[in-house]
């Protein structure tokens, strides 16, 4: 960097940096030291409000190498050819904890990767589980009420969590998954990454296929057990921002084998599970995993604040080829991302360095408000217009979907194997000996907080119904921990 005089924000030279301006040597602070008060004010509002999910984080930028041809099934460019790179900047967080919170917690960890394509950036929005508790976003904000502060208390509290589980049977799956060895990873660079929903690709002769994203950690599976955990984030809570920040410093890029699998859009309708319910995998038998690409991180941010805080996501983003699905909690978070940037950084947050696209150009009519940099200069701010303004392409990004019915609140339908205990069950099946006796332990060392009775026995049963064996299992461990 340049070396030269230190400045106000305007650039006018700053003659003192040490002492503020005084009437006389031991007078009182004058309201004109400018400098002084610039950077009172500006150290006051150095913080933005931080994001009520997913406020610890970590982020690096990286290249997606394509590995194989896609046009088949979808027309994005990004996904073209053969070998075909794109910049990228992925943010990995915990979703429960608090800016200032440890990193090794026993939490989902967001997968956030934004695509700088030529067409736009694509945000894929997912995190490290290939599920989540709920399938519909008019309840997100009850659950998300339940892993934070109670506003009474002002702490977790076991009771609300277990309270809105056993209450909502759709969680059990997640939650197995949650208190399984793979609950909390080593590190950020350790663990798998998934779109979690389903999304639409699209091909040149508009044909349609559902897809879902799978990123797996070429570094291997680690994981930490809940006592590891506990020791870690005592002794560093930064730990998997700080993993991941070093291993990049010393050159040992983090990647992921990017894998896809894909349903012809025909298929969904009959399909033994619901393939747009959040709650379900696609077992691979039906749809194996196809390999497409490469993502390796290979750069780290500057600037913590400015790249990895200001950093924004949003399902919502997508580029031609690539669209949504009927999944009622993507169709929820289509909305929300959104709204919650433009409340927590600013209506112009898409300005910034990290959010702007960066292989073409942003061309909107939107002038002014926080943030903006006067990019229009003097172009018109309307469409259409005569001045040779940006204008519509005449071409949907998706196809369109097909529905049927009256409006209304309507339960998601179900298909032939559709419940919320069968994937649960299989799950805990498909575990070993240890792996059942650590998740049993992990349950029952929380279900043991709760209070009262009723809820206890609620979260057992929930469990009972995924497994005969799983549940019969945890009530004991509860109530030995209980003293019943």
């Amino acid at each position: 960097m340049t070396q030269g005089p230190l400045t106000t924000e305007a650039g006018a030279p700053v003659a003192d940096n040490q002492n503020s301006e005084t009437a006389g040597p031991g007078g009182p602070v004058l309201v004109q030291d400018q400098a002084l008060l610039e950077k009172l004010a500006h150290f006051n509002r150095e913080r933005i409000p931080e994001r009520v999910v997913h406020a610890r984080g970590a982020g690096a930028y990286g290249t997606f190498t394509l590995t194989r041809d896609v046009s088949r099934w979808t027309r994005a460019k990004f996904l073209s050819e053969v070998g075909k790179q794109t910049e990228t900047f992925l943010r990995f967080s915990t979703v429960a904890g608090n800016l200032g919170s440890a990193d090794a917690a026993r939490d989902p960890r967001g997968w956030a990767l934004k695509f700088y394509t030529e067409e736009g950036n694509y945000d894929l929005v997912g995190n490290n589980t290939p599920v989540f508790f709920i399938r519909d976003a008019i309840k997100f904000p009850d659950f998300i009420h339940t892993q934070k502060r109670d506003p009474y208390t002002g702490s977790q509290e076991a009771d609300n969590v277990w309270d809105f589980w056993g209450l909502s049977p759709e969680s059990t799956h997640q939650v197995t998954w949650l208190f399984g060895d793979r609950g909390i990873p080593a590190s950020y660079r350790h663990m798998d990454g998934f779109g979690s929903h389903t999304f639409q690709w699209n091909n040149e002769a508009g044909e349609v296929f559902w897809v879902k994203y799978h990123f797996k950690t070429d570094q291997g599976i680690k994981n930490l057990t809940a006592e590891e955990a506990v020791r870690l984030s005592g002794v560093d809570p930064d730990s998997h921002q700080r993993d991941l920040r070093e291993s990049i410093e010393r050159g040992e890029f983090p990647s992921w084998t990017v894998q896809v699998q894909i349903m012809p859009a025909a298929e969904a309708a009959t399909y033994r599970f619901n393939p747009f319910d959040l709650t379900k995998v696609w077992p691979h038998a039906d749809y194996p995993p196809i390999e497409i690409g490469r993502l390796e991180l290979n750069r780290n941010p500057e600037n913590v604040f400015a790249e990895v805080e200001q950093s924004i996501f949003s399902p919502a983003h997508f580029v031609p080829g690539i669209g949504p699905s009927p999944d009622k909690m993507l169709q929820g978070r289509l909305f929300a991302y959104g709204d919650a940037h433009r409340y927590r950084v600013g209506i112009n947050a898409d300005h910034l360095p990290v959010n702007r696209p960066h292989a073409t150009e942003a061309r909107t009519h939107s002038r002014d408000g926080h943030l903006y940099d006067g990019r229009h200069k003097g172009a018109k701010n309307y469409e259409p217009n005569s001045f040779g303004g940006p204008v519509q392409t005449g071409r949907p990004l998706w196809e369109p979907v097909p529905v049927t019915g009256g409006t209304g609140n309507h339960v998601t339908p179900l298909h032939p194997e559709d419940d919320d205990f069968v994937q649960a069950g299989n799950l805990y099946r498909l575990m070993s000996e240890d792996e059942k006796v650590r998740l049993i332990d992990n349950l029952a060392g929380f279900i043991s907080q709760v209070s009262r009775d009723d809820i206890a026995e609620r979260a057992v049963g929930n469990f009972r119904q995924a497994d005969e064996d799983f549940g019969k299992r945890l009530e004991a461990a509860v109530q030995a921990l209980r003293g019943r």
